[in-house]
């Protein structure tokens, strides 16, 4: 079995990697419904987690936290994209049961105040405000990803955000 997972693959299937959809049609390697835990999967077998545009869909981030922490070997890197909150888009699809910060995983940092939600740990690696290629997106961009507490809290709903794109690594 491969070592790389692919949660949520809708019809972007990983060649080499356990892909994992609620839908049968897409041709996931293995047909699940990710909000039912446990996963039918072995803890500690991936060093590759790619949940993209999948955790804004299910009902319970933390649950689903500790289910990617569980499958993951220790310093696996998990790779997240989910709609920033000031994207359109976070609200517009009746789907979404989230809306997500820039700082909204660092709850399952070890040294995290509010850690004790979760016994899943993961260290960031790598976060980024996404927005949308546009000229004056360059600039606002590089401001919002050198300051992205002031960019949420005064700038977010006047400069909108496309997406974030998180890679966290397993703490064991």
């Amino acid at each position: 079995m491969t070592d790389i997972l692919n949660l949520g693959c809708g019809r972007k299937l990983m060649n080499d990697a356990v892909n994992v959809d609620i839908c049968a049609e897409v041709g996931a390697t293995v047909v699940h419904d990710l909000a039912k835990v446990p996963w039918p999967l072995p803890s500690g077998a991936f060093r590759q987690v790619y949940a993209y545009d999948v955790i804004e869909h299910l009902d319970d981030v933390p649950c689903t936290m500790e289910e990617i922490h569980r499958v993951c070997r220790a310093g696996a890197r998990v790779h997240i994209t989910v709609p920033h909150f000031s994207s359109a888009n976070a609200f517009t699809d009746p789907t979404h049961r989230h809306q997500l910060s820039y700082f909204s995983f660092d709850y399952f940092a070890p040294d995290h105040g509010l850690a004790f939600y979760s016994s899943a740990r993961f260290k960031r690696v790598r976060s980024e405000i996404v927005f949308y290629p546009t000229l004056a997106n360059k600039l606002i961009g590089r401001l919002a990803n050198a300051r992205p507490a002031a960019y949420e809290r005064r700038w977010a709903w006047m400069f909108p955000a496309w997406f974030l794109s998180i890679e966290l690594e397993a703490v064991k």
